[in-house]
């Protein structure tokens, strides 16, 4: 006879399945994903379809060939995997490397750890990761944005926030960088033509994705608002202190890939704390980090990083933040 394990209440069931979430995700990001065709074309879809499908394959033949377990591919956690990591790679990215990424970011960052809900760091980021260390020169080559029909493979150019650390170096101050180049006006940066990972391509984009992972209760506000806020509060202290070295606040909420790690990979249900307050203790760590490394780091994006570092923490802020027990008074 079969054994029945049973567990102490209160015994809760959700509606919601995993499929369910992530294809609100897949949602999420079209937007996105719509506006990086709009500018790079044909380069943009595929780096989708590479991206997407290699993680889904991946997956499929780690578990059927080499645990021998139950086929997940349906439940589109591979194919958010893939999404992610093409929307965090430049445009121009050859095929084979969007490849590499995703044997990296589903066979060493999900399933080495036992699959889905139990890797330690968020797949997609691992993957951009260890392809910028391994292919650095591919990594930075950035094509610069235009409208369908144009000629995006014709030109490069340098990400808003490569422009201001190269600006630096040479002796030029932060204004003198802006007036020289007008791709870097507000209104550009919201709707941008200013270069950069896929992803990075529209922060009005990656807002309505926003809305909708909230409207459907995907995931909650507090990492994506505490990481934004303390981006914004560090960076303003920062160009307070001195203008012609640091960049504003809007600037720096603007530009990189803030607005995408933020509210698609640092919500990861998997890589995140629980509760409420380890949330704002890993969204404030985060938000410092990232200004950090672009402020005085070699590298000028530090979101990857950040999230990556906090990500390690996240069993130690989930002991520290022990909720309290159901039917406990004090």
């Amino acid at each position: 006879m079969e054994k029945l394990l049973v567990s102490p209440s209160p015994h809760i069931h959700g509606k919601d399945t995993t499929a369910k979430l992530m294809r609100d995700v897949l949602i999420a990001l079209l937007p996105v994903t719509a506006v990086s065709i709009w500018f790079y074309g044909l380069s943009a879809i595929k780096l989708v379809v590479v991206g997407v499908l290699s993680c889904i394959l991946v997956e499929y033949l780690i578990e059927k060939f080499l645990l021998k377990s139950k086929i997940t591919i349906c439940d589109c956690s591979a194919a958010v995997t893939g999404l992610l990591l093409a929307l965090n790679l430049p445009a121009a990215a050859p095929w084979w490397v969007i490849v590499i990424g995703s044997i990296v970011a589903i066979g060493i960052a999900k399933m080495t750890f036992g699959g889905l809900g139990q890797n330690l760091f968020n797949p997609a980021l691992v993957g951009r990761v260890f392809l910028l260390v391994s292919f650095p020169a591919i990594m930075a080559s950035w094509t610069a944005p235009a409208p369908w029909g144009g000629e995006v493979d014709a030109f490069t150019g340098a990400t808003p926030l490569g422009l201001i650390k190269e600006g630096l170096m040479s002796g030029k101050t932060v204004q003198e960088i802006i007036a020289a180049n007008p791709n870097l006006s507000t209104g550009q940066l919201l709707f941008a033509r200013a270069g950069g990972s896929a992803g990075e391509i529209s922060v009005v984009a990656l807002l309505l994705g926003f809305a909708w992972l909230l409207i459907r209760k995907v995931i909650k506000p507090t990492i994506p608002v505490t990481i934004l806020v303390t981006v914004a509060l560090f960076s303003g202290i920062l160009w307070l202190c001195n203008p012609a070295q640091f960049t504003d606040p809007i600037f720096n909420l603007c530009t990189g890939g803030v607005m995408l790690g933020a509210i698609f990979m640092a919500t990861d249900y998997v890589t995140s704390p629980m509760s409420t307050k380890g949330m704002i203790i890993f969204g404030v760590g985060i938000g410092i980090l990232t200004v950090l490394i672009r402020q005085f780091g070699s590298y000028p994006e530090g979101v990857s990083f950040a999230i990556l570092i906090m990500n390690a923490t996240v069993p130690l802020i989930n002991m520290y933040c022990l909720p309290k027990r159901f039917g406990r008074v004090k």
